[in-house]
């Protein structure tokens, strides 16, 4: 008796079983590939600490209350510019340099109040520059 083409051989298995046991030896050896691997999960980030309040102010300008013109004009690193006053008690400018980008030329107005030979306060000017009017 002949067996017809597409009928199966008796004791042969069948290609549906073929398939699901080649997909069980797949998933089993990728599920031990997975476990042997070694884990390499991100490194949590430090945590950042917020400085107090007191050393977060925006005033970087090297300046003490009581400094005479010569030490400010050295703090600053620019020379002073008398803007008015009598000897002593007058107004000084600095124009400062520093800071920015490095693109556009700077040029920041610092007034500085001089009472008695001492600095009592000063005051940036970051006005409309008077060129482009």
């Amino acid at each position: 008796m002949s067996h017809p083409v597409n009928s199966p051989i008796a004791g042969a298995p069948t290609p549906q079983p073929l398939r699901r046991a080649a997909m069980v030896r797949l998933a089993a050896a990728l599920a031990a590939a997975l476990i042997a691997a070694p884990a390499s999960a991100q490194q949590f980030a430090p945590a950042i600490v917020a400085p107090p309040f007191t050393e977060t102010q925006s005033n970087t300008t090297p300046l003490a209350f009581g400094m005479d013109a010569v030490t400010a004009a050295h703090a600053l690193g620019t020379p002073l510019n008398y803007v008015s006053g009598r000897p002593g008690d007058e107004i000084l400018l600095a124009i400062r340099t520093q800071g920015g980008s490095g693109f556009f030329n700077r040029r920041d107005r610092l007034y500085l109040q001089f009472r008695h030979g001492r600095l009592t306060g000063w005051k940036g000017d970051w006005g409309r520059n008077w060129m482009w009017q």
